[in-house]
């Protein structure tokens, strides 16, 4: 069996007892993982200097994929976010964010299955923005053909590697017909290279809507940074919020695997808060290191306790903590 090299970034807040959980969950799978571990946010900061030292990027950098719980922004350091700098560094240009229901997960659907695919580099959070005067403000949008065509090609090619049938380019052209007039024209093109794959567009506003009602009729939706930061979060809200919402940013060259929530550093050490997000985003970093029928016998043993109800965290209903939920899914896994 192949061994793998990854690393580990515990997080902070409640990041590191989530962190822990998912282990116990991936050491039941038989994988031969070789966890490199390195400690980035908030807590390193007086250490450092920085909550993103440069030996945490080394790491990634060797192994090329990552984990990582959830991690604080310190608050006035002068820096934007872990996450964000993560992005910047390692060129990390896709978000990807699986949108899936569980039995037994309170939501106001059923059998909803989709996948956001969301530009990291650039449009308005490229952060080109300046004081114009004392009464206003400019933030300048920035869309690439490069850009584009990587992000709508890498939603083309998760849609075929994985068996999707349908993509759809989400945009707003019909109001800022240069930028977003840019990527549907980008999306068209790279549409016409995968014959095999269904291609619309909507426009965003009208794609809200169309979630909200009718979210079995899409797939795989691909969109410019801002729109696939709101709209993913709706779909989270689709299947029962960010608690069970895994995520990965990915290039070219790296994966970083995470859960889209934040650190709740208020449940910190309390053993109380839902591992499932960091879980699945496991279940993803597994796929990608080809490692299938593991993920798979993962994502099944995560549903099967969901369903049953009955170790599972205050979240879903139960009175089971992050450790106790960890091994029930563990147990399944082993069979």
């Amino acid at each position: 069996m192949a061994k793998h090299r990854v690393t580990l970034i515990p997080g902070d807040g409640t990041g590191p007892e989530l962190a822990e959980a998912m282990l116990t969950v991936l050491d039941a799978t038989g994988v031969d993982i070789e966890w490199e571990r390195v400690d980035a946010g908030a807590d390193v900061m007086e250490k450092y200097g920085t909550p993103l030292p440069e030996h945490v990027l080394e790491s990634v950098r060797k192994n090329k994929v990552a984990i990582k719980g959830p991690i604080t922004t310190p608050v006035g350091s002068g820096f934007r976010s872990v996450n964000v700098a993560l992005r910047k560094e390692l060129d990390l240009y896709a978000n990807l964010r699986p949108a899936k229901t569980y039995r037994g997960v309170k939501s106001r659907y059923e059998n909803i299955d989709l996948v956001v695919v969301r530009e990291n580099t650039e449009d308005l959070y490229a952060g080109v923005e300046h004081k114009v005067g004392d009464d206003a403000a400019e933030s300048i949008k920035i869309i690439t053909r490069k850009a584009s065509r990587r992000i709508v090609e890498f939603a083309f090619r998760y849609a075929r590697q994985n068996g999707r049938r349908k993509v759809t380019a989400v945009h707003k052209a019909n109001i800022m017909k240069f930028t977003d007039g840019l990527f549907l024209e980008v999306a068209r093109e790279v549409a016409q290279e995968y014959p095999d794959i269904e291609f619309e567009d909507r426009i965003v506003d009208n794609m809200a809507m169309q979630l909200v009602m009718k979210p079995e009729l899409y797939d795989v939706l691909v969109m410019p940074n801002l729109y696939g930061d709101i709209l993913s979060d709706l779909c989270a809200g689709l299947i029962g919020g960010l608690g069970i919402a895994p995520g990965a940013n990915m290039g070219d060259e790296y994966a970083v695997f995470e859960p889209i929530h934040g650190s709740a550093p208020k449940y910190a050490g309390q053993n109380k808060v839902n591992p499932t997000a960091l879980i699945l985003s496991a279940v993803m970093m597994l796929r990608y290191l080809g490692e299938t029928e593991a993920a798979d016998r993962v994502e099944r043993a995560v549903a099967e306790v969901i369903a049953e109800g009955k170790t599972v965290t205050y979240d879903l209903g139960g009175t089971a903590g992050t450790q106790e939920m960890a091994r029930a899914i563990a147990e399944r896994v082993r069979g």
